[in-house]
């Protein structure tokens, strides 16, 4: 075999080794998903939060082979998922790569929305909830931006000069803005506000386990938005620093914030913090300075604090996990404000803002419209949130006949 011919077989499976390990670690973000929702609530819901993570991932990697793939990457116009893995100028080895990274992203927009529908929500409801986003909901607006990711065609984003490297809008604020329709049309959880509409704190079983959870998704992170590049190239480097710094200046600005609030530092604030961080690095993780990241992490810690009060004690929104301003509120934030940190001088700021603000009104046009759509004709048909009686209870037993914690003693005065 020529040299020439030696070195780009040994580059395409570099490509393919890089493109699964960190598709892999974005699939190891579902436990940590799984870990933050469960710790940040009740233990009588702890197994149904399992549950809905699971869900997430099995539904929507089925839903995503049959058609998601296809309405995200599609070429030629016919749509079926499966039927584009051999179709590409990549060569088949490498699609099933771009596949399967691709599914674990679906994957995470899909079990963003778990959190706010925490320990209300009917399990039936929430199954064909996660299968509709991933196969449908989310690769559509996917397309806009990524489309020429796996061919030549190019969304309609991306024609205009938007820019979202790893996806704070594309997946996290999609994620988010669904999350917001699902929380307004469940309402909030029994006991969450009082008589004259005062918030009441439902405070989280397990903190250990929820920042375990946040250790995992920052392990996670590492794969989200350097395996991006769905190439063995150079830029991981920077991508990983970049990321890296976000999380921990979100981590400080949440600290920060809570302690100068609250006279204590918060220890679940702080966790959504770095969460913060994360979401609102992803997209300008390949392009910001590291300053500009370390700013950008900050502010994030900081918007965090001040949204969750916000939704929570101002527009009476139960948002059990905070995901809506974690993933949304942060996911904007760091969408918006890549303009301002860029390595390289853009030709205009103000326009490119302009840009950017257009993108991510759209993104929340769609996900939360067609999230009230989605959530509104389940609520109507199967139903969309269980019986006061079993929200009492549990949805451990009502949901599932399971407990989390068999032989200790479970509170329900909440």
């Amino acid at each position: 075999m020529p040299i020439e011919q030696t070195v780009q077989h040994l580059q395409l499976n570099l490509d393919i080794l890089w493109t699964c390990i960190a598709a892999f670690l974005v699939f190891f973000m579902q436990a940590g998903f799984a870990l933050v929702e469960s710790g940040m609530t009740r233990a009588k819901n702890a197994c149904n939060i399992i549950m809905k993570n699971f869900i997430d991932f099995a539904m929507g990697s089925l839903g995503w082979w049959l058609l998601g793939f296809g309405l995200m990457f599609g070429q030629g116009g016919y749509w079926l998922g499966w039927s584009h893995l051999a179709s590409s100028d990549y060569g088949e080895e490498l699609n099933h790569a771009f596949f399967i990274f691709q599914c674990v992203f679906a994957g995470t927009a899909a079990t963003i929305v778990s959190g706010a529908m925490a320990e209300r929500t009917k399990f039936s409801g929430y199954v064909i909830s996660s299968l509709i986003i991933c196969t449908f909901i989310y690769p559509i607006s996917g397309h806009w931006y990524w489309a020429s990711l796996f061919g030549q065609s190019e969304g309609w984003l991306e024609k205009i000069g938007f820019m979202d490297f790893a996806g704070s809008t594309v997946v996290h604020s999609c994620g988010a803005w669904l999350a917001l329709a699902a929380a307004m049309l469940l309402g909030p959880r029994i006991g969450k506000y009082g008589p004259k509409g005062n918030s009441l704190p439902i405070s989280g079983h397990n903190i250990p386990l929820a920042s375990l959870g946040v250790f995992i998704l920052w392990f996670g992170w590492f794969g989200f938005n350097p395996g991006s590049t769905t190439a063995a190239v150079p830029e991981i480097g920077y991508i990983a620093m970049t990321t890296n710094l976000a999380a921990a200046s979100g981590v400080v600005g949440a600290l920060m914030t809570t302690w100068m609030r609250y006279k204590k530092p918060d220890t679940s604030m702080t966790l959504n913090g770095a969460l913060a961080g994360l979401v609102s690095i992803t997209a300008g993780c390949d392009s910001v300075t590291p300053i500009g990241s370390i700013v950008m992490g900050l502010v994030a810690g900081i918007l965090v604090v001040l949204s969750v009060e916000c939704i929570d004690k101002v527009l009476k929104i139960d948002d059990p996990v905070g995901a809506v301003s974690v993933h949304g509120v942060c996911g904007a934030w760091g969408t918006m404000s890549l303009v301002f940190f860029q390595k390289e001088a853009l030709e205009s700021v103000g326009a490119q803002f302009l840009t950017q603000l257009y993108g991510v009104l759209a993104m929340f046009v769609w996900s939360f419209g067609s999230g009230l759509l989605l959530f509104s004709i389940i609520k109507a048909t199967i139903g969309l949130r269980v019986t006061m009686d079993e929200e009492v209870r549990g949805l451990d037993m009502s949901e599932h006949d399971n407990e989390a914690y068999p032989g200790f003693q479970i509170f329900h005065n909440q």
